[in-house]
């Protein structure tokens, strides 16, 4: 990191750290001195490790937004992506790009609480199970890139404007709002961009506030519609290149648990049948189906059909896969 990249951490994390002081959940500014995060110079991942060891988290570096499936699993497994970049001096306030002031001083000190961080591994196990759809990729690769635009100070306003453009072109390609779509929704209006507390007086504890300067001040602010948190979150649509219109207030975090199990309910891995097989046929994407007899299928379902019913009664379903498909059982691949 350069000595300007170094004078924007100390700038941002000094206003920062006085900022929250009276705005963020008790348990932040606690978990910057647990996670070894400072205010003076940019914490290496090294000793982000060593202190997150201690939560049962580690850390990796990446290159800006990754796929989705991949931050979903990293998360599961407890390892924090840290987006290893630092934005400008031109975006102190605010970036749509993930940067590390973002990662590491936004979601690694909340870790701290116990609480929070199991339902963060809880959320990214439902992310990573959540059906997405062939249109969610081109939706992704539209967000890096316009976040990455952004970010650049060689580019041009027609640059910002193309980009703009590719993703409210992806975005409306869109045939249905997909699994993975609203559990994404879910994530960003928890996890990203939650408030908890008291309706009338809450507290931050969403990265996306924790790291940004503008937000931070601007969340708590009358102009920001302020919602009790419920599953339906996940219908509200977000822009990650604005300041938030709308945000959600979580009880305390155990009620970030209730909402994501009744959201987790509707999902296909948890219903199965019928119902998983339709899903599965509408996504065009590869997923994994789980058979009763306990072998495991890996492979695009292109065609259901409704068999007769057997001698139990009970109906069978009929599935066609494109290949490549893979067959396992127990984990181990079968012929």
């Amino acid at each position: 990191y350069t000595p300007r990249d170094q004078a924007v951490w100390r700038h941002i994390l000094r206003r920062l750290t006085g900022l929250l002081e009276d705005r963020a959940h008790p348990s932040y500014l606690r978990g910057l001195e647990a996670t070894g995060i400072g205010t003076e110079r940019i914490p290496s991942l090294d000793e982000m490790n060593a202190r997150l060891q201690a939560l049962g988290w580690s850390a990796v570096a990446v290159r800006g937004f990754i796929p989705p499936a991949v931050f979903t699993e990293l998360q599961a497994l407890g390892v924090l992506a840290i987006a290893a970049d630092i934005r400008s001096h031109a975006h102190i306030a605010y970036t749509p790009a993930p940067d590390i002031v973002h990662e590491s001083a936004g979601h690694a000190p909340i870790l701290a609480d116990a609480r929070y961080a199991a339902y963060l591994k809880r959320c990214g196990v439902v992310g990573f199970k959540a059906i997405a759809s062939v249109e969610d990729q081109a939706v992704y690769d539209a967000i890096r890139n316009l976040s990455v635009v952004k970010e650049d100070p060689e580019s041009t306003p027609e640059d910002a404007r193309l980009a703009e453009q590719r993703l409210q072109a992806a975005s409306a390609s869109r045939r249905y709002v997909s699994e993975s779509t609203r559990a994404s929704r879910l994530y960003w209006w928890t996890a990203e961009y939650g408030l908890v507390g008291d309706l009338d007086q809450p507290r931050i504890y969403g990265a996306g506030l924790l790291s940004s300067l503008g937000e931070a001040q601007h969340c708590l602010t009358a102009e920001v519609a302020k919602l009790p948190l419920a599953p339906s979150c996940a219908d509200t649509e977000y822009d990650i290149t604005r300041m938030q219109p709308q945000l959600f207030v979580a009880r305390d975090f155990d009620h970030l648990f209730e909402v994501l199990e009744a959201f987790e309910a509707t999902l296909a891995w948890r219903r199965g049948g019928d119902y998983g097989l339709e899903e599965a046929l509408k996504a065009r994407t590869v997923n994994h189906l789980v058979l009763d007899d306990g072998l495991q299928l890996s492979g695009k379902v292109v065609q259901q059909v409704q068999g007769r019913a057997g001698g139990s009664g009970l109906g069978t379903a009929l599935a066609r896969l494109e290949g490549p498909v893979l067959l396992s059982r127990d984990g181990r691949a079968q012929g």
